[in-house]
């Protein structure tokens, strides 16, 4: 089976951990090809901002669960500092 592109942030490359868990359901693949380069940047720094590890792991679990809720930004965060 070919592998389906997954598509960057604005300013942000899509790390090899987060893309790992987006391309694992094409649901969420689709919705996360489906946001602005910007959305998509957003969620990329909200994930790889974090100092813990484990707030990372929980933080790309998010991604994906919130993606499938429709949410298109990540919630009660000031928005990437890098744009």
């Amino acid at each position: 089976m070919a592998k389906k592109g997954i598509s960057a942030g604005a300013v942000h490359k899509v790390p090899a951990d987060l893309e790992k868990a987006l391309t694992f359901d094409r649901d969420v693949l689709a919705k996360w090809n489906d946001l602005t380069p910007l959305a998509r940047n957003e969620w990329i720094c909200w994930t790889t901002s974090v100092k813990k590890p484990e707030t990372r792991s929980e933080h790309i679990v998010r991604v994906c669960s919130e993606l499938k809720e429709g949410k298109r930004r990540p919630c009660c965060w000031p928005g990437c500092p890098h744009r």
